[in-house]
């Protein structure tokens, strides 16, 4: 299918904002009460947005968002052009941290909002997400786009409505780096390249939260999300007491197949040593598309994500705030 320009595709998404407006302000009401009916949080992000960030990302135009690739340019330059939005600034030169894979051109894009106490400033949370996909996949009714609704268009999603929210109130103690990454799919090369960059600069790491597959719920499980990784850590245990809810459990079979070293958290793992960890609510016992060319925008649950992604902004918050570093690795 033909790829719109860069161009093209960038003012097709800022043009159709004032088109959508009655519509959408209409639409998220309704989605809003909704949500509120089920869940006991702030409600700063509803599922009428979410569902036009991915919808955007996992659109055919976009062809699969593979790494170096022309969708994947227009991707990020949504990116880039939301993080300029919500006043983030870069935390290199530019929003963009470039590196090379063989002959193609790459790059992470990323955000950053300094901490507002002069002593915990000093110290880091990662917030990150893949934004690549692979392209395209086996042909299904001619159809051989792997649009990558669920992986990973929804996790972008989640860290692009976090830095909204922070970026926002302003609240954060301690800074943050929102991160959107590239090369996932080509065995983690973008979130490997950013954490050895950032380990060479000596960073204050304390945790990094990975956002990854959140557009579905699972069913018949006692928490929202689990994390990778569940066991090295006490995060679940403090993300739970600062929700005041069991929202973060743990996966058998994420555990099973190692998902702990197969997603973005990985590379921070290695480099620092410090709590990092994948947060997701899909471990592929509730979802049939991965890697799939219906791994479509209509697979998703936009109000299941709103819940969660509202419930994760005031426990990120606190984790921000605490004025000791209670998250710890397990001995």
């Amino acid at each position: 299918m033909k790829i719109l320009t860069t161009l093209g595709v960038m003012a097709l998404f800022i043009g159709c904002d004032s088109a959508k407006k009655t519509a959408t302000e209409t639409s998220a009401s309704a989605t809003i009460e909704t949500v509120e009916t089920t869940v006991k949080t702030i409600d700063f992000v509803n599922a009428v947005e979410l569902k036009e960030i991915v919808s955007f990302l996992a659109s055919d135009e976009l062809n699969g968002r593979d790494t170096g690739s022309e969708g994947i340019e227009v991707a990020a330059s949504y990116i880039e052009t939301k993080f300029k939005s919500y006043g983030l600034k870069p935390y290199f030169e530019t929003y963009r941290d470039n590196f090379e894979i063989g002959e193609l051109s790459a790059y992470n894009v990323i955000g950053y909002l300094e901490g507002t106490d002069p002593k915990l400033k000093d110290e880091f949370i990662v917030i990150g997400a893949h934004y690549d996909h692979i392209g395209t996949a086996k042909d299904v009714n001619g159809d051989t786009i792997a649009n990558g609704a669920n992986d990973n268009a929804a996790g972008t999603s989640g860290v692009l409505s976090l830095a909204k929210y922070f970026s926002k109130n302003k609240t954060n103690k301690r800074s943050i780096i929102f991160t959107t990454f590239t090369a996932e799919e080509k065995g983690l090369l973008g979130s490997k390249h950013l954490a050895k960059r950032l380990k060479e600069s000596n960073i204050n790491l304390y945790t990094m939260i990975n956002i990854e597959m959140i557009g579905v719920p699972f069913v018949g499980r006692d928490y929202e999300a689990f994390i990778t990784g569940y066991e090295l850590s006490n995060l679940a245990e403090k993300m739970n007491d600062y929700a005041g809810e069991n929202l973060i459990g743990a996966s058998d079979v994420a555990k099973k197949y190692g998902l702990f070293k197969r997603s973005d958290n990985y590379a921070f793992y290695e480099e620092f040593k410090v709590p990092s960890h994948t947060v997701s609510s899909c471990d592929l016992t509730n979802f049939d598309f991965y890697h799939h060319v219906d791994d479509e925008v209509d697979k998703l649950d936009y109000n299941f994500m709103a819940g969660l992604i509202n419930k994760l902004a005031p426990v990120l918050e606190q984790m921000a705030n605490a004025p000791t570093q209670d998250i710890k690795m397990n001995e």
